[in-house]
């Protein structure tokens, strides 16, 4: 089903399209109104193998691939994030080798069978993964946990969440991993966009987890939710491309037909060097990132990269999108139109996996400027 082909993928694409124009372009509307997508989606996109992308077959360029044509066909970026949330629950798993671990909850998750979720963010450490305060404290064959944590994609679905806990001293040293099934609470929050992707606060008062769920060896979490931060960040810099290439292509398609002054409104000048301007952005974004994955995919060194590519690819979504709703008039601020949505969903991309500030002051770090 996967070719090699850097850039192309031809025939996943095509299967990634059909999928998309099928079973979710007709649904996208319903599942933002419910708040959640049907854990169908999940077995439909397990049955084309589209979840076990990146794990038991193909790679990071894949999957770029598949975040390109999901968006660009009439999905969304929330989309994204409730259907492969499996992205970021599962590969420290994955990675750690640990076959129970595989067996008990990727390998499900990739079956569509079971949702996982990862659980990092705490209401007083955002981006400051150092700090967080969640403990996990050893008694016999378990961990006792307590703590909260925040933000939680797929948070209110999920059958096991990744959770960093502290179980060392404080700082990075202290930090590991550990599955929690059962046993806490989730309350569900309310935000701007990402509509069909449920987000949760947990709350942990004492959970008794097995300490066979300790993922890789303790203390060494947080080198675990680093190496996999350059992943996601690259995926949300698919994401936000993508999203400016659909909004581009909506904006086209509606200046063609939409005729003001007795001529269609594509034809005035300022429109379609505006329209221009959009195109150049993306493309640039797209070529730098595509080019950053193929790196990251390779195992090279790229922190500084993946920080400017993430940082490149939301700025020109954040351009891209506004110019989108202010060219379709009155209708870009309708709730039924398709740019309303993309515009409100892209203001997570330059906040989620590290905001925009802190890829500055990373990549400035890394540079030494700072």
């Amino acid at each position: 089903m996967i070719t090699k082909d850097l850039y192309e993928r031809k025939e996943l694409r095509q299967l990634v399209r059909d999928f998309t124009r099928r079973e979710i372009v007709p649904h996208l509307g319903r599942w933002e109104r419910d708040g959640e997508v049907p854990r169908e989606l999940h077995k439909k996109a397990a049955e084309l193998d589209l979840l076990g992308i990146g794990f038991e077959h193909g790679d990071l360029v894949d999957s770029v691939a598949l975040t390109e044509e999901i968006i660009q066909s009439g999905g969304s970026s929330g989309l994204m994030a409730a259907l492969f949330t499996l992205g970021i629950a599962i590969p420290h798993i994955w990675q750690s080798g640990n076959e129970d671990l595989k067996e008990r909850f990727a390998r499900p998750a990739i079956r569509g069978e079971k949702i996982g979720s990862l659980a990092v963010t705490e209401p007083g450490a955002g981006s400051d993964v150092a700090s967080i305060r969640t403990t996990a404290v050893r008694d016999g064959d378990f961990y006792v946990v307590s703590g909260e944590k925040t933000f939680i994609t797929s948070g209110c679905r999920a059958d096991f969440v990744t959770t960093a806990v502290r179980t060392g001293e404080p700082g990075y040293q202290g930090i590991s991993l550990l599955v929690i099934e059962d046993g806490f609470t989730r309350r569900k929050l309310d935000k701007m966009g990402w509509h069909c992707s449920d987000t949760a606060e947990l709350h942990f008062d004492n959970v008794r987890v097995p300490a066979k769920n300790l993922v890789g060896e303790e203390n060494q979490g947080f080198a675990q939710i680093m190496r996999q931060f350059q992943v996601e960040r690259i995926t949300m810099a698919v994401e936000a491309y993508a999203t400016a290439q659909r909004a581009l292509d909506l904006t086209a398609e509606w200046t063609r037909n939409r005729e003001t002054f007795g001529k269609p409104l594509i034809k005035n000048q300022v429109v379609s060097h505006r329209l221009a301007g959009m195109a150049q952005k993306i493309d640039v974004a797209r070529t730098y990132v595509r080019e950053v994955a193929a790196r990251v995919n390779r195992g090279e060194d790229c922190v500084t990269e993946v920080c400017f590519a993430k940082n490149a690819a939301v700025e020109t979504c954040d351009e891209v999108v506004d110019a989108a709703v202010q060219l379709h008039g009155g209708m870009g601020y309708m709730r039924e139109s398709e740019v309303e949505r993309h515009y409100r969903d892209a203001r997570i991309l330059g906040i989620g996996g590290g905001a925009s500030e802190v890829m500055t002051e990373l990549a400035a770090r890394r540079l030494g400027f700072a």
